[in-house]
Protein backbone atom coordinates (compact mmCIF):
# COMPACT_ATOMS: atom_id res chain seq x y z
CA UNK A 1 0.00 0.00 0.00
CA UNK A 2 1.22 3.32 -0.79
CA UNK A 3 1.56 6.46 2.00
CA UNK A 4 -1.07 8.99 1.28
CA UNK A 5 -0.52 11.46 -0.86
CA UNK A 6 0.87 14.55 0.98
CA UNK A 7 -1.70 17.72 1.35
CA UNK A 8 -1.39 21.27 0.11
CA UNK A 9 -0.61 21.75 4.22
CA UNK A 10 2.35 19.29 4.41
CA UNK A 11 4.05 20.13 0.55
CA UNK A 12 3.97 24.09 2.55
CA UNK A 13 5.75 22.95 5.22
CA UNK A 14 8.00 20.11 3.56
CA UNK A 15 8.94 23.55 1.57
CA UNK A 16 9.25 25.80 4.41
CA UNK A 17 11.66 23.17 6.24
CA UNK A 18 13.73 23.25 2.92
CA UNK A 19 14.24 26.40 2.98
CA UNK A 20 14.94 26.90 6.76
CA UNK A 21 17.60 24.06 6.10
CA UNK A 22 19.30 25.83 3.24
CA UNK A 23 18.97 29.08 5.33
CA UNK A 24 20.96 27.39 8.32
CA UNK A 25 23.43 25.41 6.71
CA UNK A 26 24.27 28.61 4.81
CA UNK A 27 25.06 29.99 7.96
CA UNK A 28 27.24 26.67 8.90
CA UNK A 29 25.03 25.07 10.95
CA UNK A 30 25.41 21.04 10.06
CA UNK A 31 21.71 19.03 10.31
CA UNK A 32 21.86 15.93 12.31
CA UNK A 33 18.33 14.85 12.02
CA UNK A 34 14.99 15.96 10.52
CA UNK A 35 11.34 14.93 11.82
CA UNK A 36 12.03 13.41 14.97
CA UNK A 37 9.25 12.14 16.03
CA UNK A 38 8.21 10.50 19.88
CA UNK A 39 5.40 9.94 21.97
CA UNK A 40 5.85 13.62 23.17
CA UNK A 41 6.15 15.53 19.83
CA UNK A 42 8.11 16.10 16.67
CA UNK A 43 11.16 18.22 16.48
CA UNK A 44 11.89 20.09 12.93
CA UNK A 45 15.28 19.89 11.85
CA UNK A 46 18.22 19.06 14.57
CA UNK A 47 21.46 20.73 14.24
CA UNK A 48 24.94 21.34 15.27
CA UNK A 49 26.35 24.97 15.52
CA UNK A 50 29.72 24.50 16.33
CA UNK A 51 29.52 22.18 19.69
CA UNK A 52 25.93 23.40 20.41
CA UNK A 53 23.32 21.20 19.66
CA UNK A 54 20.41 23.31 17.99
CA UNK A 55 16.42 22.03 18.07
CA UNK A 56 14.64 24.03 15.58
CA UNK A 57 11.15 24.97 15.20
CA UNK A 58 10.03 25.73 11.78
CA UNK A 59 6.74 27.87 11.35
CA UNK A 60 5.24 29.33 8.12
CA UNK A 61 2.31 31.48 7.90
CA UNK A 62 0.75 33.25 4.65
CA UNK A 63 0.44 36.43 6.33
CA UNK A 64 1.32 37.89 9.65
CA UNK A 65 -2.00 38.46 11.09
CA UNK A 66 -2.82 37.09 14.70
CA UNK A 67 1.15 37.52 15.57
CA UNK A 68 2.83 35.58 12.54
CA UNK A 69 4.82 32.46 12.37
CA UNK A 70 7.06 32.85 15.63
CA UNK A 71 3.53 33.57 17.64
CA UNK A 72 2.33 30.37 16.95
CA UNK A 73 5.28 28.70 19.23
CA UNK A 74 3.60 29.42 22.37
CA UNK A 75 4.28 27.89 26.00
CA UNK A 76 2.65 24.32 25.29
CA UNK A 77 4.34 23.81 22.05
CA UNK A 78 7.18 25.04 24.07
CA UNK A 79 6.77 22.59 26.52
CA UNK A 80 6.65 19.99 24.14
CA UNK A 81 9.41 20.53 22.21
CA UNK A 82 11.35 20.66 25.43
CA UNK A 83 10.26 17.23 26.15
CA UNK A 84 10.93 15.59 22.69
CA UNK A 85 14.32 16.89 23.23
CA UNK A 86 14.90 15.18 26.27
CA UNK A 87 13.43 11.67 24.51
CA UNK A 88 16.15 12.73 21.41
CA UNK A 89 18.75 13.55 24.38
CA UNK A 90 17.66 10.47 26.20
CA UNK A 91 17.52 7.71 23.21
CA UNK A 92 19.45 8.58 20.43
CA UNK A 93 22.61 11.15 21.37
CA UNK A 94 25.67 9.53 22.29
CA UNK A 95 28.59 10.74 24.13
CA UNK A 96 28.59 13.55 26.78
CA UNK A 97 25.59 15.76 27.12
CA UNK A 98 26.69 19.41 24.30
CA UNK A 99 24.76 22.73 25.23
CA UNK A 100 21.67 22.82 23.64
CA UNK A 101 19.53 25.30 22.54
CA UNK A 102 16.16 25.71 21.03
CA UNK A 103 15.71 28.26 17.79
CA UNK A 104 12.69 29.45 15.73
CA UNK A 105 12.88 29.57 11.57
CA UNK A 106 9.67 31.70 11.09
CA UNK A 107 8.47 32.25 7.65
CA UNK A 108 6.31 34.79 7.25
CA UNK A 109 4.44 35.70 3.50
CA UNK A 110 7.89 34.08 2.08
CA UNK A 111 10.29 36.20 4.48
CA UNK A 112 12.53 34.04 6.86
CA UNK A 113 13.38 35.30 10.58
CA UNK A 114 15.97 33.15 12.80
CA UNK A 115 15.10 33.72 16.25
CA UNK A 116 17.88 32.12 18.30
CA UNK A 117 17.63 30.56 21.61
CA UNK A 118 14.47 31.60 21.89
CA UNK A 119 13.20 29.72 24.94
CA UNK A 120 14.65 27.59 27.75
CA UNK A 121 13.59 24.70 30.10
CA UNK A 122 9.53 25.37 31.11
Amino acid sequence: AQPPAASPTQHAGDAAQALALRHLEAAGLVLLAANQRSRTGEIDLIVRDDDTLVFVEVRSRQSARFGGAAASVGHDKQRRLWRTAQVFLQTRWRGPLPPCRFDVVAIDDGVLTWLRDVFRES
